[in-house]
């Protein structure tokens, strides 16, 4: 015979969502239980629907007491508790679940976060109706059954969808706001591991990282065996990362991934902190082993083991111009997750970069998107315009989109349709003009050498009168010297020749280069760097070699001529360049450089030594050398 079941929810003003919820439940319980907290609109009418047995509690600010209220009027022998913004999988079978008649069961709850992210976690949501079963703290609310050895749990196969995390709920209620007061309360009146822990997720959420890591330390030692422990690891290091306590972070999690080697969000944020801080090799590794285990662990947030990972991939590949191995691993990562914004953007950035023909990345992007959904498009247009794409004009005129005329003058420009962008912006009124197109409209008042343009985006861009004047001279073609320079129009100088290039306005290009090779020393490596992003490596190199004789010592010229010359092949020059660099800069990522150099060279002493050096000096470095190889720990 069937176990019977009792839901029990607590509510308040849930007239949007409740319906769903009770849809999802109606037919797989035996009886409703609904406690209403105060709802000032339909929510109680909605339930009585249901034929649910309806009850009013006058919240104490206490969520266990609402909740074991609920219990109190259950009378079946087994107790289901959801939240409004909750429900239950069509395929769940909870009376099959209860055939081995355990006190209580885990469920995944999947908790769905805005643009299609989820991440899984599990709670006790189904047991017996025993008056020694009940609910403990005013917020964050669990059953205590923790430390009771006398009960016996299992995992349930069913799952709990929950909605409550994407950005509009949030805002609506406000969540966080409204559950600080209370976490305070409840951490005063019981310091213990869950409160502790609790309160640095709160203080997580609200980006305050300095007191959500006070507070994860203090639940660390409290937290032995505890369910959470995974995620409070996970979370700390998470948040040290976001003070750019980048090696604090990493030192827990080398530990942490040896005592949880399945939890995959540990190995992805692992992924992340040593990307940060350069150790690109180790950074490969955790992502590799991410996509090994896939998305699993005590908290799973969907994609860390596959389109995440790939993305993130993708960006360290990209950061040491391997563009073709980016461009493999964030159209993985796209096939995986399409509508995964990082990725798109990555994409995008890679094939520019990279210089694969427009139609090419036109046709991906056709076999990758339903381009007539509105949703589709709106997507791709968004992230286009954002980027400043060439392949945007050509979105808004095959699908007749009427957009809006300041996307339409960006489009125009990027598709090299100058005079089109022109009467676009000239016919805007100053006013009506967005700041964010002010470096648009500098850029083609440069290209057309237009005044009044100058004029438009001085004031869309709230220039001073000097940097004004400045640009007037570049627009004007008038000799514009370093020394007249400030730091903000040097900026939109690199960005304008970088964006020249993808226009390949190669004549206009070489004019903004000469003005920037005046400027000071860091202004011209950023050039170069340009230059080396976007395959123009043999200027890239002159100019470097030139800042190498001024200033031998620049370790900034030292790497990134370093890095150039392994590019191209002249190894023994990027041997002296590396070992000068490891001199005067002995950080991790100088003597990975060397390493990669021996590796390219298949120095195996030298493989060796370097090797070696980085077990030494860099401890949180895991990978071990292998000749035909390497492999990480």
């Amino acid at each position: 015979m069937n176990a019977s079941i009792s839901l029990c929810m607590i509510v308040k003003n849930e007239e949007n969502i409740l319906a769903r919820c009770l849809d999802s439940i109606k037919d797989k319980v035996d009886e409703m239980i609904i406690v209403d907290t105060g709802s000032t609109d339909n929510t109680v009418e909605i339930a009585k629907q249901y034929n649910a047995s309806v009850y009013t509690f006058a919240w104490t600010n206490d969520f266990s007491e609402a909740r074991n209220y609920s219990l109190r009027q259950a009378t079946k022998e087994y107790i289901l508790v959801l939240d409004a913004d909750e429900y239950l999988d069509p395929e769940a079978d909870l009376h099959q679940e209860l055939s081995s008649r355990l006190d209580y069961y885990l469920f995944n709850i999947k908790n769905y976060h805005s643009y299609g992210q989820s991440f899984t976690h599990s709670a006790v949501r189904l047991f017996k109706n025993d008056a020694d079963l009940y609910y403990e703290n005013r917020l964050h609310e669990h059953l205590n059954v923790v430390g009771n050895d006398a009960l016996k749990g299992g995992e349930a196969g069913a799952l709990i969808h929950h909605t409550g995390y994407n950005a509009e709920t949030m805002i609506e209620k406000d969540k966080i706001n409204r559950n600080l007061p209370l976490m305070l309360q409840a951490v005063r009146e019981n310091p213990d591991a869950y409160n502790l822990y609790n309160m640095g997720k709160t203080y997580l959420s609200l980006n305050e990282h300095l007191k959500a890591v006070e507070f994860f330390k203090k639940a660390y030692p409290l937290s032995t065996n505890r369910v959470f422990l995974p995620e409070l690891l996970v979370k700390l290091a998470y948040s040290l990362g976001e003070l750019d306590r980048n090696e604090e972070g990493l030192s827990i999690l080398n530990d942490a991934v040896n005592v949880f080697p399945q939890e995959t969000e540990m190995w992805y944020i692992r992924g992340e902190l040593f990307a940060k801080t350069g150790y690109y090799i180790d950074a490969v590794a955790s992502f590799e082993q991410c996509l090994k285990i896939g998305d699993s662990g005590s908290l799973v947030l969907e994609g860390s083991g596959s389109y995440k990972a790939l993305e993130s991939l993708g960006g360290v590949y990209e950061k040491q111009r391997q563009l073709t191995k980016g461009f493999d691993a964030v159209l993985k990562s796209l096939q995986a997750k399409k509508n995964y914004t990082p990725a798109l953007k990555r994409y995008f950035n890679i094939t520019l970069k990279a210089k694969v023909p427009l139609k090419d990345v036109y046709e991906t992007i056709k076999q990758l998107y339903n381009i007539a959904n509105i949703e589709e498009l709106h997507l791709l247009l968004n992230i286009l315009y954002g980027l400043r794409h060439p392949l945007l004009w050509d979105l808004l005129t095959q699908y007749s989109v009427n957009s809006q005329k300041h996307i339409e003058a960006v489009a125009k420009l990027y598709n090299k349709d100058y005079e089109g962008a022109r009467a676009i912006w000239s016919g805007m009124a100053p006013q009506a003009v967005l700041p964010e197109n002010g470096p648009d409209i500098l850029l083609l008042a440069y290209i057309m050498q237009d005044p009044e343009l100058l004029k438009l985006a001085v004031g869309a861009m709230n220039l001073s009168h000097r940097e004004a004047k400045q640009l007037s001279k570049l627009v004007g073609g008038a000799e514009l010297k370093a020394a007249e320079m400030t730091g903000p129009v040097e900026a939109q100088l690199l960005e304008m020749a970088r964006n020249l290039i993808i226009l390949q306005e190669m004549d206009r290009f070489e004019t903004i280069s000469a003005v920037l090779l005046t400027a000071k020393i860091d202004t011209k490596i950023k050039l170069c760097e340009v230059l080396i992003d976007y395959g123009y490596e043999k200027p890239a190199f002159d100019q470097l070699v030139e800042l190498y004789e001024e200033k031998p010592a620049n370790v900034e010229v030292l790497k990134i001529l370093g890095d150039l010359c392994l590019r191209l092949g002249h190894l023994d020059d990027a041997e002296v360049l590396y070992a000068r660099l490891m001199e005067l800069l002995p950080v991790y990522s100088s003597f990975e450089s060397c390493y990669s150099l021996y590796e390219n060279k298949r120095n195996i002493k030298g493989m060796r030594v370097i090797w070696h050096e980085i077990k030494r000096l860099f401890p949180l470095s895991q990978w071990d050398l292998a000749l035909n190889g390497r492999t990480s720990s």
